[in-house]
């Protein structure tokens, strides 16, 4: 058994009872890392000196007997559109082929102070655009369940390298399922936190009033664990929340009895795989027979909910991205004839075929006599959608339902049909809209592909999504499912 196996508390106490150390991790990781990634591709930069370097510092602080947290030693990857001082981060595009960030990401700085060991930068789909990581301007992530199959995007990247073993958690983020979609396809547990309960300095913007960073683990108590480290206000985030932050361990008692739940019929309706479904009714058993009580709700306005993202997160990419101009970082096309045709040349040599859509969509919600058609009925749709929720929330406690609405799919299937792709995040999509918390878990297989169950909370109630979590990955153990290449 691999020791990224092992839940990270006992990874902590054996870095205490010196039976490891933080140089054992860390060369576990890179082997792991050595062995799999040429067939997995998850890793776009390795931090090979660094983390060695401060594996050593480590285990001398480890030998003096210095108090230590849980995240001590513990190698983590980081999305690669998540900035890291020295470290070169490029968000998955030729555009950022040469940036290396001068400043560390609020998430990563934190990290830092918790002494996790950053051992290198996650694939990813293109400036986070995309649902499969087929979109990164270097190479696809393959499933480590299917090698055949996606790993799920835009971090797919992060959840295929906790899904095979080569680092024990991850950071995500999440615009419209970007976390707990993939960690769905993987067979792994994905946060997405309340919007602003995370930190978003250092995130490379795509859509501004949804993107969110998140963990990814292979269990609910190490996400619990992340997450106390990386939540918190932050003043340089205008969006950031200043907000009390529980400890989130405590919330995991595995007591779930009187606990009630809606489960919308939209999540389980047409167009849902038969097996998914299944498993999410399986699921829904398990949390009756712990004394949970679930019926049937309706949240009337998600058959809007993808048309309404892809034109607010589209319209707020177009601005986001008009940063890059061939002039203050990245790409810069050579021997241009003007300004103008600098511009011109360095975003179209430098952005990918889904980065130029999404920016020519929003461009086009935002121009003059679309404006009100378009961008603000949008903004208007979303109103609906996060009241729909509120209206649940006034008499349940969590929401539940599929991840997403089939497993993973193969590399290639859709990749040339953006609008079959959109629609795989139906299930996630809303729930950023709201801007509310929500978990993916497994929750079993489907054709011997993991299916994952989402639970979904109120704003900043992230202890009870992770006790309802806790509680159903307790008495199944699905998380202890693996991929035959880990």
């Amino acid at each position: 058994m691999s020791v990224f196996d092992l839940k990270l508390s006992e990874i902590h106490n054996r870095l205490h009872d010196k039976q490891l150390s933080v140089t054992d991790l860390v060369e576990q990781s890179f082997k792991r890392i050595t062995d799999t990634d040429d067939k997995i591709g998850a890793f776009l930069t390795l931090n090979e000196e660094g983390a060695r370097k401060e594996a050593q510092a480590l285990d001398a602080q480890l030998a003096s007997g210095d108090e230590r947290g849980l995240l001590f030693g513990i190698p983590a990857g980081i999305k690669d559109n998540i900035v890291t001082e020295g470290l070169l981060t490029t968000c998955g595009s030729k555009f950022l082929g040469n940036h290396n960030p001068i400043y560390d990401a609020a998430v990563v700085t934190k990290l830092r102070a918790a002494q996790s060991v950053t051992i290198g930068k996650l694939n990813m789909d293109e400036f986070a655009m995309g649902g499969s990581n087929e979109n990164s301007a270097y190479h696809p992530v393959h499933n480590p369940w299917d090698l055949d199959r996606v790993p799920g995007g835009s971090s797919g990247g992060s959840a295929a390298a906790v899904a095979a073993g080569q680092v024990y958690f991850t950071l995500g983020s999440d615009t419209g399922g970007s976390i707990r979609q993939p960690a769905a396809y993987c067979g792994v547990v994905g946060l997405k936190p309340t919007y602003g309960l995370v930190s978003r300095f250092g995130l490379v913007a795509f859509a501004s009033s949804l993107d969110q960073i998140g963990p990814i683990t292979k269990n609910v108590e190490d996400s619990a664990y992340v997450l106390q480290a990386i939540a918190g206000h932050d003043e340089r985030d205008s969006t950031s929340a200043n907000v009390e932050i529980p400890d989130y361990l405590s919330a995991l008692t595995g007591d779930v009895k009187g606990l009630r739940i809606g489960v919308p019929k939209e999540y389980l309706g047409q167009g849902i795989d038969p097996q998914v479904k299944e498993r999410v009714l399986e699921a829904l058993k398990v949390f009756e027979s712990m004394g949970a009580v679930w019926e049937e709700v309706s949240l009337p306005h998600t058959d809007y909910a993808v048309a309404t993202y892809y034109l607010l997160a589209s319209s707020e990419a177009s601005s986001n991205l008009a940063r890059f101009d061939g002039v203050r970082y990245g790409v810069r096309a050579d021997n241009p004839s003007n300004l103008l045709d600098l511009y011109r040349r360095s975003r179209s040599e430098g952005f990918g075929a889904e980065v130029k859509r999404r920016i020519m969509l929003g461009t086009y919600a935002l121009s003059s006599g679309y404006y009100d058609a378009y961008y603000k009925k949008a903004q208007q749709v979303r109103t609906l959608i996060k009241r729909d929720f509120d209206q649940v929330f006034e008499k349940f406690d969590l929401i539940i339902g599929p991840t997403a609405p089939t497993p993973a799919f193969k590399l290639g299937e859709q990749v040339g049909d953006p609008l079959t792709m959109y629609l795989n995040d139906i299930c996630t999509i809303p729930v950023s809209l709201a801007g509310v918390p929500a978990i993916s878990v497994p929750c079993g297989l489907a054709d011997g592909l993991p299916v994952g169950l989402q639970i979904i909370g109120k704003p900043f109630d992230e202890q009870t999504v992770l006790r309802a979590a806790h509680a159903f990955e307790s008495q199944t153990g699905f998380h202890n499912l693996r991929p035959a290449l880990s």
